[in-house]
């Protein structure tokens, strides 16, 4: 099957098929697998303009509904959290859409990127892996009970701090260090074409000390709004860039959202089940070893 944006032949059961696996165990840490998406795209299909930013953006809005549906199905969506990511992130990714089409168009140039992106998300993960010094408030493991009696209760939010509780213990962040981070996740989400939960979501854990149960929900649906905010970017940016491809690829973008819908709401629903050190794990492990195969090709 030929797609003309992307100027590539596929077999349109290859995209949903690796959409599917990726978000499967992606979702389970509130991300939507873009960022591992992106670079199967760069790689194994030859897809390199700026138009795979834009596509892997339209894959998160299409795949990202069945994740959010569950978590919010199950009371595991803290809303607080949710816009502040949002608020913050909108402005960055506007940022991100121009300098990719403006300074990242050279392919050697983008995969340094990429790379150092992946080191930074993987390494963020590993240290929550390791011993801390503080006494951890977020349970290793699912917490004992049903799950319908541990939704997320109590959320409140104002100019300093937002907090919930969660399996009857409290936890609160600064509202303000989040809108921040938010910025610049969003930044480099733009340029990416992820979103930003692959970015926020091993913050939320290792800095703030949010459970992974907890701000999977936020972290997806705050990629969902600022993904549907950089398709539109693209998009309109693409009047300006007649000679490059920069608009999204739609047929594409839609092929790998069927897989990623698909593969969210099935991970979202096992992930309970899923030891939080094993998703972390398992999530660190693949981000380090694309990371480290894209540098050694530098």
């Amino acid at each position: 099957m030929y797609f003309p944006t992307a100027d590539i032949d596929v077999q349109p059961w290859l995209p949903p098929l690796v959409a599917f696996c990726i978000s499967f165990f992606t979702s389970m840490a509130g991300v939507s697998g873009a960022f591992l998406l992106l670079p199967f795209q760069v790689s194994y299909l030859g897809f390199t303009t700026p138009s795979v930013s834009a596509t892997n953006h339209l894959f998160n809005i299409t795949a990202i509904p069945g994740g959010v549906f569950r978590y919010i199905r199950e009371g595991r969506m803290i809303w607080p959290l949710t816009w502040t990511v949002i608020i913050g992130t909108l402005p960055g990714v506007l940022a991100g859409t121009v300098i990719r089409t403006h300074y990242l168009l050279d392919p050697t140039f983008f995969k340094r990127f990429i790379a150092l992106v992946l080191i930074y998300i993987g390494g963020k993960l590993l240290c929550t892996l390791l011993p801390q010094k503080k006494k951890s408030r977020a349970p290793a493991s699912p917490p004992t009970g049903t799950w319908n009696d541990n939704r997320i209760s109590n959320t409140w939010l104002n100019y300093q701090t937002l907090g919930f509780t969660f399996n009857g213990i409290p936890y609160q962040a600064p509202t303000q260090k989040i809108i921040l981070l938010s910025l610049i996740v969003g930044l480099i989400g733009g340029i990416y074409g992820i979103g930003g939960g692959a970015l926020m979501a091993p913050f939320f854990i290792s800095v703030f000390g949010l459970p992974v149960y907890t701000v999977a929900g936020a972290a997806l649906m705050g990629t969902f709004i600022t993904s549907l905010a950089g398709v539109v970017f693209f998009q309109i940016l693409a009047v300006f860039f007649p000679e490059t491809a920069v608009a999204p690829d739609w047929g594409l973008g839609i092929l790998f959202g069927i897989g990623g819908f698909i593969g969210m709401y099935c991970g979202a629903k096992m992930q309970v089940y899923i030891p939080a050190r094993f998703i972390q794990t398992a999530l660190a492990g693949s981000i380090l070893f694309i990371a480290l195969r894209y540098l050694s090709f530098i």
